[in-house]
């Protein structure tokens, strides 16, 4: 790290992407944008420098992060240093791992046929969708 980031920190959706809570930037930009990143309880820019210290409020699908920035990084790394990066609460550990559970017990929607319906599959899904007599 150089000196010049400790002193002006680091752009918000580049240390987003370095610590690999998004696959790419563009990503990392949509989501602050969208209210998904918080950044010290406010809503903030993607161009907003961030600094040690900072608490991040990071939403992704259903999964709430919230973190506080240890280290500065503007350069993707491994997944081990990327996670020295940041300290997680552990009141949001406990929440992701409640919700993790919650889903996995949740049935999964299951389909009976692959690909495409065959004939009496088309005329059973007709008669569904045109049961009002408009078709």
């Amino acid at each position: 790290m150089t000196e010049r980031e400790h002193d002006n920190g680091v752009r918000l959706d580049r240390w987003l992407w370095a610590a690999r809570f998004f696959k790419t930037r563009a990503e990392a930009v949509e989501a602050v944008r969208a209210g998904h990143v918080l950044l010290n309880d406010h809503k903030t820019r993607s161009a907003k420098s961030v600094r040690c210290n900072d608490r991040l409020r990071i939403r992704r699908k259903t999964m709430v992060y919230h973190v506080t920035i240890r280290h500065l990084i503007d350069k993707r790394v491994s997944a081990a240093l990327a996670a020295e990066a940041y300290v997680e609460d552990p009141d949001s550990i406990e929440r992701r791992e409640t919700l993790r559970q919650q889903l996995r017990l949740q049935p999964q929607p299951v389909r009976q046929s692959k690909g495409r319906p065959d004939k009496k599959e088309r005329r059973q899904l007709k008669q569904v969708r045109y049961a009002d007599g408009s078709g």
